[in-house]
């Protein structure tokens, strides 16, 4: 059964069509006054126009064709000729019983699925997370659970940075240190160990050691230039201590974005495409694409229609070396031969917007992709309460990590002060669910806000099981999930479920809604019309629940198709929480 909106239109299309008018007009959306109607149609406003016909006669006749239809229980005319529409029961009923049996809780698969190549992640080899690594993290994960639930073919990659000048600074720092390791040996080509000579938090410390010397020596800086030019070049030693980096930097990202419960497909980084770009860069050049620039190699991607100028492409720099631009054109030149998707997502700070429309129009001149099939999915900065990017006390960047153990503590304290869980939950039971209401938090805190919006952040709020937070979606899914435990040890079961209450049509009526929210999170690349449903919906719940007896209705019948109603929230609730990346335990 299509959502309700869709049954509705399609009752009105002929009703308009009989009135010598475009059927579209029919279309049907939720009112904006839902205490006077459920729905509402404009179209007779719009025929009025294009027919030269007073509007109220239009929908006189539209209301005589449609007054007897099963799904409409009341119709009328308001204002100038706005149409307001008052489901049935009988069709909230049958929409309720499909939701509650629906593998997709009343979702539809997206007619124009596409093959998509998902970049999020972004993280760099070497250095620790950080809280700027938070919503790529959570809005591209989000998004990747959207699109594959409604159809999409997607393959996600985390994009590492592992072919910058920090390689450079890694080595020369390893090498002042431990020069007597056998990479450092330039006529030593391996085999080499096969274990780490560092760890993450060597890493961790050798960065910053390195990169603070190099910006105030210049021969300093220009000693791990020349290192991550022969590294470039391929020198064996350097190439084998930079595959130690990734694989430790590796299993270091996998704890920060397991936490997050943030997934990817590829674990792929820039030295991944080294190997395309001296073809790529001599076939754009033999082609006349690549033009030489005072000894660098740049790709003119200017427009006559642009607003403002934009620099050029560059390809090669004037000591032959190649960047960031070059290797995600390269990237995107080797997705195309392996995959041949239809569209490449990018979720990646808007302040690289420039960056992006440089590589997507190079990109589009060189013939590997369109620049409409390259996609940049920007957002905002999480910001502190003086509305700057979020910093430590002490004006650092606040590790990735640093934060999710705050979130941690704040949720067990939150879990203690409140009484939320039961006695008998052990103490390794209890740690987990504090885990869970941490991520449910640092997940919906970021991702109930426009994306393209910065937000403040306000981890005491966001932990609260008040108010609109994760942690309370999260309780309201487990307190659903206990109803239906309880009912069923004093044996009641779910069963038909007969709509007839007020309390009950809501419910219904925010159920319904699930397709569009995900329709347009999907259309829009904005995971917050995921969160203002599933909101909505255990609101929804909530009033019911507090209005009405559930399993303690006497009346048989009445309690199991209240328990049925129950059981359409839960699957519904859980499915929208889990595409959101939150889990919810069996208990708390």
């Amino acid at each position: 059964m299509s959502d309700l909106a869709a049954v509705l239109s399609a009752a009105l299309a002929p009703a308009f069509e009989s009135a010598g008018l475009d059927p579209s007009l029919g279309r049907v959306r939720r009112s904006d006054k839902p205490d006077l109607a459920d729905y509402q149609c404009n179209g007779a406003l719009a025929g009025a126009k294009q027919a030269k016909r007073n509007p109220r006669e239009i929908a006189a006749q539209v209301i005589e064709a449609v007054k007897d239809h099963p799904a409409i229980s009341e119709i009328e005319a308001a204002g100038p000729g706005f149409l307001n529409i008052r489901v049935s029961n009988d069709v909230l009923s049958e929409r309720a019983s499909t939701i509650a049996l629906d593998k997709m809780a009343g979702a539809t698969r997206a007619h124009d699925a596409e093959k998509l190549i998902l970049d999020f992640g972004g993280a760099n080899v070497a250095k620790p997370m950080h809280v700027g690594h938070l919503r790529t993290a959570v809005i591209g994960d989000t998004l990747q659970r959207i699109f594959r639930f409604l159809g999409d073919d997607v393959t996600s990659d985390v994009h590492l940075g592992d072919w910058g000048l920090q390689m450079g600074h890694l080595i020369t720092e390893l090498q002042e240190e431990q020069p007597e390791l056998p990479y450092f040996d330039a006529d030593n080509s391996g085999p080499f160990p096969a274990e780490s000579p560092v760890s993450i938090d060597d890493l961790s410390r050798l960065y910053p050691q390195a990169s603070k010397k190099a910006k105030e020596d210049p021969d300093r800086n220009a000693l791990s230039q020349a290192a991550v030019a022969e590294m470039q070049a391929g020198r064996a030693g350097y190439r084998a201590l930079l595959q130690h980096f990734v694989d430790v930097s590796i299993e270091a990202l996998k704890v920060d974005y397991g936490f997050l419960g943030v997934h990817f497909d590829l674990w792929l980084g820039e030295k991944d495409v080294e190997p395309l770009i001296p073809d790529m860069v001599k076939t754009l050049q033999e082609r006349g694409i690549a033009r030489e620039d005072n000894g660098a190699w740049i790709i003119p991607v200017e427009r006559e229609d642009d607003n403002k100028k934009m620099p050029p492409f560059m390809l090669l720099n004037s000591r032959g070396g190649s960047g960031y631009h070059t290797s995600d054109l390269a990237t995107i030149l080797d997705r195309v031969e392996k995959y041949s998707p239809d569209r490449m997502v990018y979720v990646v700070d808007q302040r690289q917007a420039l960056h992006f429309e440089q590589v997507y129009r190079a990109s589009e001149i060189a013939g590997f992709m369109k620049v409409y099939q390259l996609e940049h999915i920007g957002f905002g900065t999480v910001n502190g309460t003086d509305g700057k990017p979020f910093k430590t006390r002490d004006g650092g960047t606040l590790r990735l990590g640093d934060l999710t153990g705050m979130a941690v503590a704040e949720a067990e304290k939150k879990i203690s002060e409140g009484g939320r869980v039961s006695d008998d939950i052990g103490t390794e039971e209890r740690a987990q669910i504090a885990d869970l209401v941490a991520r449910a938090a640092l997940r919906f805190s970021d991702l109930q806000n426009t994306r393209t919006t910065n937000y403040i952040f306000d981890l005491e709020r966001f932990v609260s099981f008040e108010g609109k937070t994760g942690p309370y979606l999260m309780y309201q899914a487990v307190r659903i999930k206990s109803v239906l435990r309880k009912a069923e040890a004093e044996g009641s079961e779910p069963g038909e479920i007969r709509i007839e209450l007020p309390q009950e049509r809501d419910v219904v009526l925010a159920l319904d809604g699930f397709d569009n929210a995900l329709k347009l999170a999907r259309r829009k690349r904005m995971p917050h019309h995921l969160c203002e449903h599933v909101y909505g919906l255990a609101q929804a719940f909530s009033a019911f629940w507090g209005a009405v007896p559930i399993a303690k209705e006497d009346d048989p019948i009445k309690r199991a198709s209240r328990l049925g109603l129950v059981k359409a929230v839960a699957h519904q609730l859980e499915t929208g929480l889990d595409l959101l990346g939150i889990k919810t335990p069996e208990r708390m």
